[in-house]
């Protein structure tokens, strides 16, 4: 086997190991939701996006149109076009168009952050590795979840699935502790989803989570605009 490769299945084990754990709960929140553990497993495997598969899922049971579902992805998920589009710039010249396209498909928060730490260029086989112990990680967690979910008390069960919101705060609470306008921008995303939640309740939770994230990034770039190179220097 490819030193690359194993190289990869090392510094991927730490994720997949996170990725068992926190999928769990995902599982969990997919059989409270009437999926089977069969269609949570599917939609772990051929989606590596934990708070997009929460909103999918949450779409889905509420019977929320294609286009609401889109949308939904397109804004939840655009993060990791800019990641691949960052890791574009670190890759071997073994990266020919079939391996970016291959690779894309793991692209996550956590494969990213251990990516772009590597000092030497990135081969395919490295990035194989590392996806390859993410994957399984991740869903073989959904599974234990669903499965777990048919057997557990209803009271174990809601308490499990807390471990998914457990990881989305365990992501924004260290950025937002440094930076004030990451705190701001997510103390307008979750103002204005409470307004949603419990006042303007016609607008379905698809397109909810569209308008507080757009209207919290909108506001954030206007309190907090990033000044370019040439702005810096001249200040």
């Amino acid at each position: 086997m490819s030193k690359h490769f194993l190289r990869g299945m090392s510094h991927g084990l730490p994720i997949g190991l996170g990725y068992l754990s926190v999928s769990f709960g995902f599982g969990i929140r997919s059989v409270q939701l009437g999926l089977t553990p069969l269609t949570a497993a599917i939609i772990s495997a051929v989606n590596l996006t934990s708070a997009g598969q929460v909103a999918g899922i949450d779409i889905i049971a509420s019977g929320g149109s294609l286009i609401e579902m889109a949308l939904t992805q397109l804004t939840i998920n655009l993060r990791y076009a800019l990641m691949a589009l960052a890791l574009s710039q670190r890759l071997n010249k073994r990266f020919n168009m079939p391996h970016r396209l291959a690779a894309s498909y793991g692209i996550t928060d956590e494969i990213f952050a251990v990516c772009s730490k590597q000092l030497e260029p990135l081969d395919p086989l490295y990035m194989y590795g590392m996806i390859f112990i993410a994957f399984l990680g991740w869903v073989s967690g959904t599974t234990l979840g669903a499965a777990a979910g048919q057997l557990l008390p209803d009271s174990v069960s809601n308490a499990m699935g807390i471990v998914l919101y457990g990881m989305f705060l365990a992501i924004i609470i260290p950025p937002a502790r440094k930076e004030r306008s990451v705190l701001t921008v997510v103390i307008i995303a979750a103002a204005v989803s409470i307004l949603f939640k419990y006042l303007i309740t016609f607008v379905s939770g698809g397109f909810a989570v569209i308008i507080s994230a757009a209207a919290a990034s909108a506001l954030g770039a206007l309190l907090f605009p990033i000044k370019d190179e040439e702005e810096a220097e001249t200040s």
